[in-house]
Parts: structure tokens; C-alpha cells; sequence
């Protein structure tokens, strides 16, 4: 059996009771996914799902938020696999139920179960018999374990999926109604802050408390090792508390950080774990006449979430309660246990949206600290906000690459061979993978865990550092190597696409130098060295929806990108639209994706646009800024994001395959659109940058290089 359901559902094998994903009451059907809803829309995904599969109104579907007493654990939601994972469970899980019901009308009503209809939950048969979900649902128990004996619907069958349906999020966030944590504070709810060092690792050595006291409304001081924080009853009162309290706290010297202008090659003279990715020979190699090696860098990214991260917990003896916005709500229990050394059975951990939160930002850090200050306070409720500072220095960033590539080529300058080489930090330090909590404040305390050092998801999870750096051409051989360090000096973890934006910005500029030193239009040149018939589609669509290639305009660049994430799931390809004058302005991006069925079309465009625009950004201004002793880029002005006026304009078209099962849009646009931009840049300049930001300040350079 459970065979069965792993072949069918990873999340409905490891959480195969029914019940936990399915109810039935007053009228309403009960979801409660694992998977929480980060922007996404996958609320709106898994209803649609849901209503499919139980012939039900959509507006009959009740979302229940993740929390660790009650829903199935599907661990992170991430890598762009809600819908991939937590749709199929609940469609399985519907089938099955629908199933069932179906047996027991049939049984009351005295019919077949073939001869029955569901309309909107109601269950009819001849004669005008009829009977409810609703109606039969007290004398069923759902209590027992799924069986994947029941099929869902065919495509054709689906009347939701496939179709694009209003976001059931979208309205409290449109007029706004309060959704997001940081938007929650329930009456009698205190106000937390943390102290925290601003130069590099350093240690409290000295805090003085006294002015911190004569804040009016503070309610506790918190001191454990290098952990500080207070505890009052109004925000305003926190801030003046823990800014009291940083004018008496003494601190040790930092440790040194790298120099940010030779980060790259830093990063390939430290100590790492060298493992060999992927290797192919040549059935008849070819002689290699000559060797093109280029190297490729991003830096350090920032999350750079909208609202800074944010946590409530309240205390009633060992029993701890915690509201996050973290992505794992079971993960983050377990780290909580082993900091407080308690049963986990004592700690519910439950989800509440967060304004921008994604990836492994400062979410899980912040609630341990509201835990830890909560615990001063036994029956209130703290809430812990963090600050801009705080959220662009301490939360990790996404782990800076530099990425090394060597193309032999034969006499006909055809690729003959092809070498990948990776260095970076880990690409994950995400909680309740290890036997050590991860958390910030867990290496803080007096009694400290060590500082995790991120590690890497293996290859058959999609990788980290070596995410889409197996190239999806039919070159007859590659070698890919991946040198993970073992020093941080920096923390870093989860940032969309983890190594995949690095990789596939590194892999698409060398075929478009290659395409272009060929004299062969680099469209052409990517669907020569493609067989699979989903990646060409792809490239052809966007290509033919943006008129590859227009008429040639001074200042004006055109450049392709193309990439299907963790080379398992969605294929997207970008085309840029770029304007190089006073500054780099991106005009326009056409892109065109294929995430098997899109259940909700519209869900699909707004991850692909948003991924796109995001993607933009990174390559045009987001870097993390530092000296010797701290970082530096702690606000908007040092680090900018791209602004509203200068997003582009943005035109997706989805390839819908109902018949193939879907796969996660959030991350496939990164990549490709990355690599598009640089290679429009070039095209327009004739200058090519390997090294991200691309910048007019650097474009200056290069040009006077060149």
C-alpha cells in the first residue's frame, strides 16, 4: 500500500490518513494542506483541485493555514513544488473520497454507485433520491488511510483546473484587511526586540541595563550569552528600550569578512567539499582545436522581503505557541525543541502569511526570538518585529558563485567538449534538517550550538550550488564539479532557484558568445543542439511572440535565455528587450513556460512575471554590500531593488499540457531571464559582463577594456 501511494503522492504516502487532508462541515469542504501560501497562490491551486475532484463549488472550499497539531507534514514549501506535491496529494485524496461517499449513497439511497451524480456536493440517482456530502459525512470516517485506489478525473473531465479563477488571497490583501502577520497583534499582545551586533560575529561582552529601565512600559530584559532583547507593552516602547540598551552594550572586535571586489576569487581559494556533479564521455570524440574558458560571478543576495520578518509565541508552562511566517512549520518545531528541550508534542508551531516573505529569510530566526522573550512573560502573547537593519543584516542571503567554464571546440567550431565548474557556499541551512538547530539565536546564547555551516540538497532533490548546471543540450560530453565551501563568512541559505540562476546565466552566455562568434543567430544555434521537443517549444514561442530578431536600433539589444528548472521541472525560455543609454533599462520581456497542466493560467502568469521582474532586479542593481568588518547594504539606499517605474513590461504565454502532470512556475523565470538580459546587453553594446550586477559603472569599465 504504501508503495502504491509513493508511486502516486510523496506528501499522501507520508501523511496517508484522509482526514488530515479532507472534512466535511456545515456546507463548507475542509482543506488543510501542508504546503502554506507565500504569494504564490497556491490557496487558490488546491481549492480548484479540490473542487474538481469533489464536484463542488469553489466557494464551498474552506483553506485551512498550516499548524503542526493537525495538518499533513510536507516539511518546506519550496522549490517551486506546492502544486507539484500538495496538488497531487489532494487530488488523490478527493478521488478516493468521492469514491467513497459514492459507496454510501448508493448503500442508503438502494441505487449503483454508477447510476449517481455530484452536483455540488449534492449526490443524486434516479427517482429524485438524493442524499449530501454533508448529510452522509457523520456516519463516515475518514479517519483511515488513503489506498490510491481511485483515479481522479481525466483533463477533460476538469472543469476548474485549466482555468483562470480570482486568487481567494488577493481581496484582504487588495483593501487591506489584515492578512499578514506583521499586520497582527491581538489585544494585551506585548512588543519584543533584540539586540544584535552590527560588526561580524561579534560577541557581547558588556550590557548595560539601565538606561534600558527607564523606558516607561518596559515590561522584562532578556540577557542569555550574546542573546538581548526586551519585552514592552507598545512597539514604540521597544524601540526606545532596545535603542537604550544598545548605547550600554559593549561588544568584541569582528571577525574579517572577504574583500567584496575580489569575492570571487576568494571563494575559489577556500576549503571545500569538491564533488563530481555529472560526467559524459564522447562516443567518437572529436579533436579539439580550440578552448574558449570564461568565468561568471553573482554576488551575495538579499531577500530583501517587503516587510521585515516578523513572530508571535506565548508561554503556559512548557507549552509554547508560536505564529510564523515561516515556509515549514513542522521544520521549525524541531529546532525549536532542541533549544528549549522540550517534546515537540509541547510546541505548536502554526503559519500566518508574511508580506514578501520567500525562501529562507529571517522568519524562522525571528520566531526563536519571540520564544525566548515570550518565555519572561508566561500567558502573554510578544510579538517580535524585526527591523529593516536587522532583516538585511542578519537574515541569510543567497550564497554568492563563481562559476568557471571551458568549451573545446573542433575545426567546424562545434562544441566537442564541455567543462562546468562550481564554487559556493552551501545553498541551505534551513531548520529541523540536522541534529543542531539552525537558528540565529541558537548559536547566540550562552549555552551555544555551533553556527551551521549550509550544505547542499543532493542532485536528486534538485541540487544547491550545482542546480541546472548539467546542460539540457545534446553535447556529446561534459564534466560538472561543484567545490562547496566549508567556511561562511556570511550566512547563507534557501534564495529562489538556489544555484539555478547562477548556473543557467553562466551556461546561456557561453552558448550565446559561442552562437554569435559562429556568426549563428543564437535562437537557431540553441534549437540545433535540441532534441527534446517541450524545450524547443518553448524557445520558438518566446522567440516567435517577441518578432526575433527586429531591426537592429543603436542602444538597443535583443538577447534569449532558456532553461527548464532543476531540469525536472517547468521549461521556460525569456527573450529581452534592452535599452542602453544614460543607464540600463530593461523595455521589455516575452517569455513562454510550460508547467505541464496550469491549473490556474493565470497563478502560472503571475509567478512567471513575478519571477521575471524579480530576476530584473538581481541583475541590474541587488548586491550585498560590505567592508572588512560588517555589512553595509543594511537599508533601501544600499540596497536598491528595482523600482516601479522601472519595471518592464512583462508578456507571458503558458503551453498548456493538461494531459502531463503540473510542476511549480515560482522559480523557472529566474534563470532564463537573467542570462537574456546579459545577453541583450551585449548584443546592444557589444560588450559582454560576466560578473553580476550588470551596472553602468561597470559597463564603463568594460567598454574602456575593451
Amino acid at each position: 500500500m504504501e508503495h502504491e501511494l509513493q508511486k502516486v503522492s510523496v506528501s499522501l504516502a507520508v501523511n496517508p490518513k484522509l482526514s488530515s487532508w479532507i472534512n466535511f462541515a456545515e456546507g463548507k469542504v475542509i482543506v488543510s494542506p501542508g504546503k502554506v501560501e507565500i504569494g504564490q497562490g497556491i490557496v487558490t491551486a488546491l481549492a480548484q483541485i479540490a473542487a474538481d475532484e469533489l464536484d463542488v463549488d469553489i466557494s464551498r472550499i474552506e483553506m485551512v493555514r498550516a499548524a503542526t497539531p493537525a495538518s499533513p507534514n510536507e516539511g518546506v514549501t519550496s522549490g517551486s513544488l506546492s502544486v507539484q506535491h500538495s496538488g497531487r496529494a489532494i487530488r488523490f485524496a478527493c478521488a478516493e473520497i468521492r469514491q467513497i461517499f459514492l459507496n454510501a449513497a448508493a448503500e442508503r439511497l438502494g441505487v449503483a454507485p454508477d447510476v449517481l451524480t455530484i452536483t455540488d456536493g449534492n449526490i443524486a440517482g434516479p427517482g429524485n433520491v438524493s442524499t449530501s456530502y454533508w448529510e452522509l459525512a457523520g456516519d463516515i470516517s475518514l479517519d483511515r488511510d488513503a489506498t490510491a485506489g481511485a483515479q481522479p478525473k481525466s483533463s477533460a473531465q476538469r472543469t476548474l483546473a485549466g482555468h483562470s479563477l480570482q486568487r481567494l488571497d488577493i481581496p484582504d490583501k487588495v483593501f487591506g484587511r489584515p492578512r499578514f502577520i506583521q499586520d497582527s497583534a491581538p489585544p494585551g499582545t506585548l512588543h519584543g526586540r533584540v539586540l544584535r551586533a552590527e560588526l561580524a560575529l561579534a560577541r557581547l561582552i558588556e550590557l548595560n541595563e539601565e538606561r534600558a529601565r527607564k523606558v516607561e512600559g518596559l515590561v522584562a530584559i532578556v540577557h542569555d550569552g550574546n542573546f538581548a532583547g526586551v519585552v514592552c507593552e507598545t512597539e514604540a516602547a521597544a524601540e526606545a528600550a532596545v535603542t537604550a540598551l544598545r548605547k550600554g552594550a559593549k561588544w568584541s572586535s569582528s571577525a574579517a569578512l572577504p574583500d567584496e571586489d575580489g569575492l570571487a576569487e576568494w571563494l575559489k581559494q577556500q576549503p571545500a567539499v569538491s564533488t563530481v556533479i555529472a560526467s559524459k564521455n564522447a562516443t567518437a570524440p572529436a579533436a579539439v582545436a580550440r578552448t574558449i574558458k570564461r568565468q561568471y560571478h553573482r554576488p551575495y543576495i538579499a531577500h530583501g522581503s517587503i516587510a521585515p520578518s516578523c513572530a508571535m509565541a506565548q508561554w503556559d508552562g512548557d507549552i509554547v505557541r508560536v505564529w510564523t511566517h515561516s515556509q515549514g512549520v513542522y521544520n521549525l518545531r524541531s529546532d525549536l525543541a532542541l533549544v528549549f528541550k522540550l517534546p515537540r508534542e509541547n510546541i505548536t508551531v502554526e503559519h500566518m502569511e508574511g508580506a514578501g516573505c520567500y525562501g529562507h529569510n529571517g522568519a524562522d530566526d525571528v520566531a526563536l526570538d519571540a520564544a525566548l522573550l515570550a518565555k519572561a512573560t508566561p500567558g502573554r502573547t510578544v510579538r517580535v518585529q524585526w527591523s529593516r537593519a536587522d532583516e538585511m543584516s542578519h537574515a541569510p542571503f543567497g550564497a554568492a558563485m563563481a562559476i568557471e567554464i571551458e568549451a573545446g571546440l573542433d575545426s567546424d567550431g562545434e562544441i566537442a567538449s564541455w567543462r562546468h565548474t562550481i564554487w559556493s557556499n552551501g545553498h541551505t541551512a534551513r531548520p529541523g534538517r540536522a541534529e543542531q538547530p539552525t537558528l540565529l539565536a541558537a548559536s547566540e546564547l550562552a549555552a551555544p550550538f555551533p553556527r551551521a555551516i549550509s550544505l547542499d540538497p543532493p542532485p536528486a532533490s534538485g541540487g544547491g550550488s550545482d542546480r541546472n548546471s548539467v546542460p539540457l543540450y545534446d553535447f556529446p560530453a561534459w564534466n560538472i564539479e561543484a567545490h562547496r565551501l566549508t567556511v561562511m563568512p556570511v550566512r547563507t541559505s534557501a534564495l529562489r532557484t538556489l544555484g539555478a540562476q547562477g548556473n543557467t546565466f553562466a551556461i546561456e552566455s557561453l552558448l550565446d558568445e559561442i552562437a554569435v562568434d559562429r556568426g549563428e543567430d543564437p535562437v537557431a544555434f540553441r534549437l540545433r543542439h535540441l532534441t527534446d521537443p517541450r524545450s524547443r517549444d518553448v524557445i520558438q514561442a518566446a522567440a516567435r511572440r517577441a518578432n526575433w530578431k527586429p531591426v537592429k536600433q543603436d542602444g538597443v539589444g535583443y538577447g534569449i535565455g532558456f532553461s527548464r528548472y532543476k531540469t525536472t521541472g517547468a521549461y521556460c525560455a525569456a527573450v529581452a528587450e534592452v535599452e542602453v543609454g544614460e543607464g540600463i533599462r530593461v523595455r521589455k520581456l516575452t517569455l513562454a513556460v510550460d508547467v505541464g497542466e496550469a491549473v490556474n493560467p493565470d497563478g502560472v502568469i503571475n509567478q512567471i512575471e513575478g519571477g521575471a521582474i524579480q530576476a530584473t532586479s538581481w541583475v541590474l542593481k541587488e548586491r550585498v554590500r560590505f567592508d572588512r568588518t560588517r555589512i553595509t547594504s543594511s537599508s533601501w539606499t544600499e540596497y536598491p531593488i528595482l523600482r516601479f517605474s522601472e519595471v518592464p513590461e512583462v508578456e507571458v504565454e503558458v503551453i498548456s499540457r493538461p494531459e502531463i502532470d503540473p510542476v511549480g512556475a515560482g522559480e523557472a523565470a529566474h534563470g532564463p531571464v537573467t542570462a537574456a538580459i546579459a545577453n541583450a546587453v551585449f548584443d546592444a553594446l557589444g560588450v559582454r559582463l560576466r560578473s553580476l550586477p550588470i551596472t553602468r559603472d561597470r559597463l564603463i569599465a568594460a567598454m574602456e577594456l575593451s
